[in-house]
């Protein structure tokens, strides 16, 4: 038989343990990774740590767009959305009409606010909802937290990830910009009463949900961010 070193197999096991707990912490999302703030503003100070490029709101001037950078815009319009559809000629539309409107990364921005705006509802975050919402969709937000708080329920809930961001209809009207989303994406949530006993959900379960959201934006506005204006189901 074999001599069997303790010492070793006693690090080899340490690492086996210690591996494991790290990919069960690095392998899930809860929805904090990114600061619940300004997820459509432009990036300041050299930092591309923003989302969607538009107008600075601090001042300073804005960099100056040239044709090019227009006609760059135009063709992101075709990679995020069919071209010779409504949703595309929408998309460019709004390019036309704000140069500075970068399709590709108002995407990027919809995907980091829809994960914002789902766990800030889960978790009550009033803060963070009417940084992103209109006053209309943060009343009917409202009304609910408000029920669920009268009710003792808690929720409970970590964002597995976004399956799908596929824009559905944009456009221009007048200076009122508009694009809708619809979001598929993986949850795991479950609501509790004051006893802790599970009312809804599973946590121990994905689900699978779908939302159409519309975000707007006046083209003439100084502040860069686009609100969440009507949400829907498909």
């Amino acid at each position: 038989m074999e001599f069997v070193d303790l010492s070793t197999l006693f690090f080899l096991v340490l690492a086996v343990v210690i591996a494991f707990q790290l990919r069960s912490v690095l392998g899930r999302r809860t929805g904090r990774e990114r600061p619940p703030t300004d997820v459509f503003r432009t990036p300041e100070d050299g930092r591309d740590d923003k989302v969607v490029a538009l107008p600075r709101r601090d001042g300073q001037p804005v960099p100056e767009i040239t044709e090019d950078d227009t006609e760059e815009r135009l063709r992101q319009a075709d990679q995020v959305a069919p071209a010779d559809t409504p949703a595309n000629e929408g998309l460019k539309a709004i390019v036309r009409a704000d140069p500075s409107f970068e399709p590709r990364r108002f995407v990027d921005g919809a995907r980091a606010a829809h994960e914002m705006i789902v766990q800030a509802f889960a978790e009550g975050d009033r803060k963070t909802l009417q940084s992103l919402l209109s006053p209309e969709v943060m009343a009917d937000f409202e009304a609910a937290l408000a029920e669920r708080e009268k009710a003792g329920h808690t929720v409970e809930s970590t964002y597995v990830g976004l399956e799908k961001a596929d824009i559905r209809s944009a456009g221009l009207s007048g200076r009122e910009t508009s694009v809708s989303i619809r979001f598929v994406s993986q949850m795991i949530t479950a609501t509790y009463d004051e006893a802790r006993t599970l009312v809804d959900g599973d946590p121990e379960q994905v689900t699978e949900g779908v939302d159409v959201w519309t975000f707007a934006r006046n083209v003439d506005s100084s502040d860069p961010n686009w609100l969440l204006i009507a949400t829907g189901e498909s």
